[in-house]
């Protein structure tokens, strides 16, 4: 192989090499970025995950100190049937004497 054609063989090589090189450097940089915004996706996940767990044991606060300050529908329902039963009761114990 005469120098020349040698020389240009070198040439192509070192600049498919540089191409490769570069292409990697370039790869590892879109890489950096992309493992950035997933770091920032998971953060905003757990931000959000901790905010859903104290809204939920806020509304789970609420819902006990509603049940303990005023009574609910099922519990005034619960209640008058209670009465109902005693009265019921009381009539059939009436009626039997």
């Amino acid at each position: 192989m005469a120098d020349d054609e040698l020389r240009k063989l070198i040439e192509s090589n070192a600049r498919a090499i540089q191409a490769m090189l570069d292409a990697r450097a370039e790869e590892r940089l879109e890489f950096q970025e992309f493992r950035q915004r997933m770091e920032a996706s998971v953060s905003g996940l757990q931000d959000v995950t901790m905010r859903l767990a104290n809204l939920q044991e806020g509304m789970a606060r609420m819902l006990a100190s509603l049940d303990d300050d005023r009574p609910t529908v099922l519990h005034k329902l619960n209640a008058i049937e209670g009465k109902v039963d005693r009265l019921l009761e009381q009539s059939d114990r009436s009626d039997d004497a």
